[in-house]
């Protein structure tokens, strides 16, 4: 039984601790893959604790069709579309400062540690929003293509073709960058 679906199961049937153990465990990445799809970070954090909250009210059943990680960032996607959808139903355009943008580099800085892994971060920025969020979910979360095409609700052919394309187009951003590959 994985780690999360076990901390899980006890918070539901009553131990607080299990979803201290989840939030632990999990809100790291669930930040830094939201961020993929916001470009905020603020943003991020409030949607990682709206899914955590989603977790906590709404009790959803975990049917163990997947794991529990690839269970939680689906939910974490779908509060992110829901509330996408609304801000597009409201013509909310959301403001860049530069002061989310210290706030979102001082917290990427600590999770990318090399130089390089910080050039490969910035160029990701750059790509399409399905190019970041497939190629985080398979490099930076190492989930499966079967795990990530749940999660992206694609099928598995559409997720090797999308990675195909994300990597390729995160090549082409790279060199353009002047990225030097080791040998």
């Amino acid at each position: 039984m994985d780690n999360g679906e076990s901390s899980y199961r006890r918070f539901l049937a009553g131990d607080n601790e299990g979803m201290h153990e989840i939030i632990c465990t999990y809100r790291a990445g669930l930040l830094l893959y939201i961020n993929s799809f916001v470009q905020n970070i603020h943003a991020a954090e409030e949607l990682t604790e709206d899914t955590f909250w989603e977790l906590m009210c709404k009790r959803p059943k975990f049917a163990g069709k997947s794991s529990f990680k690839t269970w939680l960032y689906a939910i974490g996607r779908n509060v992110t579309a829901k509330r996408l959808r609304s801000y597009a139903k409201l013509s909310v355009v959301p403001l860049e400062s530069q002061e989310y943008l210290a706030d979102e580099l001082s917290i990427e800085q600590n999770y990318i540690k090399t130089e390089q892994n910080r050039m490969v971060h910035q160029a990701m920025h750059r790509l399409k929003s399905e190019y970041r969020q497939i190629l985080y979910l398979s490099y930076f979360e190492g989930f499966s293509n079967p795990e990530a095409a749940i999660i992206m609700k694609k099928s598995d052919n559409q997720i090797k073709a999308l990675l195909y394309n994300a990597k390729k187009a995160l090549r082409s951003e790279l060199e353009r960058s002047g990225f030097e590959y080791e040998d």
